[in-house]
């Protein structure tokens, strides 16, 4: 049952002012234009803990003056904020901080940014009192290989300790020793590694905790903030770039609640500095011999449209790293200025047009808000740690503050486990069977079912690499059926893509068998992207767009995609940097970051968001829906794009449930497209092949290979990337290939913990380091996908599922 709340009134210094009740009586101040001074308040990090005393206030019939931060506002209630008794207790609190605080601000990062600052000027007495020498530290001191921390600046507000505890749930930073001797630190003084321990650094009200990648590397009054959408991963969380002579030096959240709740991974956080990689392509090149050379864009664009012109109809396209408008022109190359119709921007394929069509229905589309209130939330098929963070801190969120119960059914153990009320395990490419089980209520799925059972608003959160499995979409959606989401306002599926824009592709028609709109192609299905890489190794196909897209390290298969990139006669690339895919482009074209891009890309939960141009372009490099719009021009089909509000216009002609939809509609904060009335024009589906009943299937749980086979699953880390690779600071975290085995399989083998061994399939063979997992099911053993060495790819091909280990030579 959700509380329902009503509006009351009170008095703040004699102005009526109207708010929620039982808001915080400082939120519902700030609200009416009373500002009250803060330190430890941050409504992000929950229930308030009132530490700092700054807020303290004096409220008619208390005999005391109350922390406003922690007291709930009540209807009628009258409270002072001005009193000499309140600014004699804001000044003394002021002076105490100082007693110790160092005279750091003319060199500390903080300095022009810092509440203490404006804290001390604004409430503050003026003077101190005291003349003794203050406490001095060592400093900084490494909090981590990215945080710095300068103890002698640190006002105890726990913001820090408390996002650790409450919010990551990683519990490394605690406060060390007692009286005025605490401290905030870590266990043994162990480096505090997290996905998102960055975000403590943007929490902190002084410069106790600053970051190595933007120490001393610019101050408040020569820099700009410009506002976009980070797209590193499906999280797409609103940021702040901080921009220094037109180059990004700092990520800050900007706060979006319906997106980011106004957090950020470290990735997201970080990763900013492969902008600037010495790998970056910053000009048009044409292959020359083995090499490549500098090439005009004229030449280029004539080069890349006569290669393409010639091998007509028989050309394929990947797409991956795009904005919706880049994906549609892609497309429209492919299929207007070809002829043809294979297209894909799902690395591994998917569920067809039908049941993407049944899956972008309104109503059984969750929004991320739903998570917060929703009475259990299903995690089906991902682990968010690796493929959207963000919604890992939000599941968190509604189980430690809503008494969310968490199911979670999955292959691999998922760092959500600790926190869930059920937890069912799956083999690999069984998760088809997992979900039956679950609308059977039979076998490992019967504990989630009871949870399910008696639920009134249920979020569903999946993996959209399960639909590489067959019929794992059917039976998905017939437990969205059996649980009757389509009924419930806060319900339904949110599935968490492969890629960052992958929703967004889809809809603008980068599909083998959908138009934009996920209309009809009206030529039949084209090629996916296996189907592609086959049609390239047997010549019938002549060409190959790559947009965003490496297929020798994000495809399965890789040693047929190594035979795939080889074979084909042309190949245009689009890329950031020379990866191993664009060394084999005939015509390399480069790309813009998604801190000089502009455009939209579509969230996971529909949501159209503004990317827009924050940092200047390197080099020559100029916008992909440019490039792409001069291309079809060349190879006769004039799109009439001339600029990027030209290419969003387009793409809502298109898009027939994106009607009508301007960039002044999106905004800052985006919207979805479920909620507009065109949404209504959502191509209606068949039916055909959705399994409303309930289906036979294998067990999850297959019995043991009675060879002692063991089976491979494989995963996507959140740092096996050239995010990760390319960029200086966060470099450290670069993915070696581990092999995650139960601990009763390696006893079996005579393998140890840390000990290095191949793998092997079908020939093929990968070296990797041995990871004991507890939780993980016996006869199963999984492998990191895009790892630089080593990539689990490899072995991913073909039927067979089953791997050889064996001691590495010289173990």
């Amino acid at each position: 049952m959700k509380r329902e709340t009503r509006e009351i009134t009170l008095v703040i210094d004699g102005r009526e002012i109207a708010a929620t009740e039982g808001a915080m009586l400082v939120d519902a101040a700030r609200h009416g234009d009373v500002e009250i001074p803060v330190f430890c308040y941050e409504p992000k990090l929950g229930q308030p803990v009132g530490a700092c005393r700054m807020c303290l206030v004096e409220i008619e019939g208390i005999p005391k003056l109350q922390t406003a931060c922690s007291t709930p506002v009540r209807d009628g209630m009258v409270v002072y904020t001005q009193t000499d008794q309140v600014k004699e207790a804001q000044n003394a609190v002021v002076e105490f901080l100082l007693v110790n605080h160092p005279l750091d601000c003319p060199v500390c990062d903080k300095g022009g940014e810092c509440p203490l600052q404006d804290i001390s000027i604004g409430w503050g007495p003026g003077n101190s009192r005291f003349i003794e020498g203050k406490r001095h530290f060592e400093k900084p001191l490494p909090l981590s290989p990215l945080v710095a921390i300068d103890r002698e600046r640190c006002i105890m507000c726990y913001r820090c300790v408390r996002f650790s505890q409450e919010i990551s749930e990683d519990a490394q930073l605690q406060l060390l020793e007692r009286g005025d001797r605490t401290y905030v630190g870590t266990f043994d003084e162990r480096p505090y590694i997290a996905p998102f321990h960055g975000n403590i650094t943007e929490l902190c009200p002084v410069g106790a905790l600053t970051s190595y990648t933007y120490r001393f590397r610019a101050r408040p009054w020569d820099i700009e903030q410009a506002g976009s959408v980070c797209t590193l991963c499906p999280s797409q969380c609103n940021v702040r770039f901080t921009i220094r002579d037109e180059k990004v030096k700092r990520v800050l959240a900007r706060d979006n609640p319906e997106v980011d709740d106004g957090w950020l991974c470290d990735r997201g956080r970080y990763g900013f500095e492969m902008f600037g990689a010495d790998e970056r392509i910053t000009a048009p090149m044409i292959r020359e011999g083995d090499g490549f050379r500098v090439a005009s864009w004229p030449e280029a664009i004539e080069r890349a449209a006569s290669g393409l012109r010639t091998a007509g109809s028989e050309t394929a396209a990947l797409v991956g790293d795009a904005s919706n408008e880049e994906g549609y022109l892609v497309q429209r190359i492919i299929r207007e200025a070809l002829g043809g119709g294979d297209i894909d921007s799902r690395p591994g394929g998917g569920a067809d047009r039908n049941l993407n069509m049944r899956l972008s229905d309104p109503a059984i589309s969750a929004r991320v808000a739903d998570i917060d209130t929703a009475d259990v939330v299903l995690v089906l098929g991902v682990d968010p740690i690796h493929s959207a963070p963000i919604l890992d801190l939000r599941v968190r969120k509604a189980v430690r503050r809503s008494g969310t119960l968490l199911a979670i059914a999955t292959d691999r153990p998922s760092a959500l486990d600790g926190g869930a009320t059920a937890v069912a395990r799956s083999h690999p490419r069984h998760t088809a069977a997992m979900i039956e089980e679950i609308r059977n209520g039979t076998g490992d799925g019967a504990e989630i079912a009871a949870l399910l059972e008696d639920a009134e608003d249920i979020v569903v959160i999946w993996g959209e690499r399960v639909a590489r499995e067959g019929r794992a979409v059917e039976s998905l959606l017939g437990l969205a059926a059996d649980l009757k989401l389509s009924e419930g306002e806060r319900s339904g599926l949110i599935g968490v893509p492969e890629l960052a824009n992958g929703r967004g592709l889809r809809e603008v028609g980068c599909l083998p068998d959908a138009a934009p709109g996920l209309g009809e192609t009206g030529k039949g299905p084209g090629r996916d992207t296996g189907a592609i890489r086959e049609a390239l190794i047997a010549d019938q196909l002549k060409a190959l767009i790559l947009f965003g897209s490496d297929p020798l390290r994000d495809a399965p298969d890789s040693s047929g995609w190594e035979e795939a990139l080889t074979q084909v006669g042309f190949t245009v690339a689009f890329s950031m940097f020379g990866d191993a895919s664009t060394a084999r482009a005939d015509v390399v074209f480069p790309l813009e970051t998604f801190a000089e891009k502009e455009g939209t890309v579509t969230h996971m939960e529909g949501r159209l968001q503004r990317v827009r141009p924050s940092a200047k372009r390197p080099g020559d490099v100029r916008p992909g829906w440019q490039i792409l719009a001069e291309i079809s021009a060349s190879l006769g089909d004039e799109t009439g794009i001339s600029s990027a509000p030209d290419a969003l216009l387009a793409v809502a002609d298109s898009v027939s449930f994106y009607a009508g939809l301007t960039a002044e509609e999106i905004g800052g904060r985006g919207i979805r497209w479920q909620d507009r009335t065109a949404a209504e024009s959502l191509p209606a589906s068949t039916g055909v092949g959705v399994t409303d009943g309930h289906s036979e299937h294998p067990k999850s749980t297959p019995a043991p290979d009675p060879g002692g086979a063991l089976r491979l699953g494989t995963f996507r880390d959140l740092w096996a990337n050239e995010v990760t690779e390319l960029n200086p600071a966060l470099r450290f975290l670069t993915q070696q290939q581990r092999l995650e085995i139960a601990p009763v399989d390696a006893e079996r083998l005579g393998i140890s913990q840390g000990e290095e061994v191949e793998v092997g399939q079908n020939g093929n063979s990968v070296k990797a380091r041995v990871v004991l997992r507890e939780r993980q099911l016996p006869g199963v053993v999984f492998l990191i996908e895009g790892t630089l060495e080593g990539n689990a790819n490899e072995l991913v091909h073909g039927p067979a599922r089953t791997v050889e280990i064996r001691k590495a030579e010289g173990h």
